[in-house]
């Protein structure tokens, strides 16, 4: 008997579960969602509303300054004129379009153009038209290079990317009439406008390594040791054609360095000398100094002891750029990378050893007064904006050049993947 009462007990209970089972499964889904879904409309609206504000203040505040400050002026002005720029050109390709039922490559419109545009790295242009008339990509110019030759000659990266997603395999195989193939014309020096566009001598090497080694990865492995007329390999042209941006190069180089280790050996001398020659002296019974305790004092020890370290890093740096082979390769990664490093800890030396000077000033002359700190900061601000005015641009553009090359951004991945599938079938 009391066997049975328990199994009728369990099944009741398995009953009653079965029968709540749904209304338990909607009151787990629904009041979640009760709760949260208001939650997230509200947060959702919130993110608009914020984002409808600031693009309003922001388009107002563009506008009021863009009247009032002259490079935005200027900056303004320029975006308005490459959208009337940009409409122009559709409006000259669609009237062309319209009044030509022209279909071949040598379109009598759009050849000189596209030549035109490749040359000078115009690569609106150039997309507009092969937009419209992909045969053009077949053409040459006078002396009969074709659009992909030109673009490497004149080292116009836009629309090499561009021309790279249209170009065959056999656009990559031509050669011109001294037997030159594309890598031959990547081994040749860039035109001195090109050269201009980057900062010293090292730099317009490396971005001339950069085409090269760019280059280099479409070519197969029998074109890379091609010998044109002269019996010159690609690589033996690139190095007669950069032999004097290679002495320029390393001139520049070295330059730098020796300016740069000069100042970090002033400041390993100033920072020594301030960390022995305890400021306001030590205690005659303990030898402790005498302003441990004060936080100016902590704020100088660790200013004092970063700049050293960092100063003395630097020098380190600067010596091993002095005592470089100054190869064609260091160029490309290795001696701009220690120029980037040397010149980023000689900034952090630099701030640290005013941060020091200041803390110390502030500590000694100014018995602790918190009104002149204003002064003493305002005053320690005007080198470090100098220094960061001077050497930031160029440490920007050592860090671009070195680990965000344009060739290198994945823009022609498609002609990449196109030349595997082309090696594939050979194989």
């Amino acid at each position: 008997m009391a066997e049975d009462i328990l199994r009728a007990k369990r099944k009741s209970k398995i009953t009653c579960y079965r029968r709540l089972f749904p209304e338990i499964v909607i009151i787990i889904i629904i009041v979640p969602t009760a709760i949260f879904y208001p939650i997230y409309q509200l947060t959702r609206l919130l993110i608009l509303v914020l984002w409808s504000f600031f693009s309003v203040l922001y388009f107002l505040l563009w506008k009021v300054l863009a009247t009032v400050v002259a490079p935005l002026k200027r900056i303004d002005k320029k975006k308005k004129d490459y959208k009337i720029a940009r409409e122009i050109l559709k409006l000259v390709c669609n009237h062309i379009d319209e009044n030509s039922s022209f279909t071949g490559s040598d379109h009598p419109c759009y050849t000189r153009p596209i030549l035109e545009a490749v040359r000078r790295d115009a690569y609106e242009v150039v997309n507009e038209i092969l937009s419209r008339l992909p045969k053009v990509i077949h053409n040459k110019n006078i002396d009969g290079h074709s659009m992909f030759q030109m673009a490497v000659l004149n080292r116009s990266e836009n629309a090499y990317n561009l021309i790279c997603r249209s170009a065959e395999r056999r656009d990559l195989s031509v050669i011109d009439s001294s037997k030159n193939n594309i890598l031959h014309l990547a081994g040749r020096l860039a035109p001195s406008f090109v050269l201009s566009r980057d900062t010293g001598a090292a730099l317009q090497l490396q971005r001339e390594l950069q085409w090269f080694k760019e280059v280099e990865k479409f070519m197969l492995p029998i074109e890379i040791i091609d010998k044109n007329m002269k019996k010159e390999t690609p690589e033996m042209m690139f190095t007669r054609e950069h032999k004097h941006l290679v002495k320029e190069g390393e001139e520049w180089m070295k330059t730098t360095a020796q300016s740069c280790s000069i100042t970090a050996a002033l400041i390993i001398t100033i920072v020594f000398a301030a960390a022995i020659t305890v400021p306001g002296g030590s205690s005659q019974e303990t030898g402790f100094p005498l302003f441990r305790k004060e936080i100016a004092f902590t704020v100088f020890a660790v200013s004092d002891a970063i700049s050293l370290f960092a100063s003395s890093t630097a020098l380190l740096v600067f010596l091993s750029i002095l005592t470089a082979r100054f190869s064609e390769e260091d160029f490309l990664v290795s001696l701009p990378r220690r120029l980037m490093i040397g010149l980023c800890v000689l900034f952090l030396s630099t701030s640290a050893m005013i941060v020091a000077f200041s803390a110390i000033l502030f500590l000694v002359f100014c018995d602790q007064k918190a009104w002149i700190m204003g002064p003493i900061v305002g005053l320690a601000c005007v080198p470090i904006a100098v220094v960061v005015t001077l050497q930031f641009p160029l440490v920007v553009d050592l860090y671009r050049s070195t680990y965000h090359p344009f060739l290198l951004a994945g823009r022609n991945e498609p002609s990449i993947n196109r030349q595997s599938r082309f090696s594939k079938k050979r194989s």
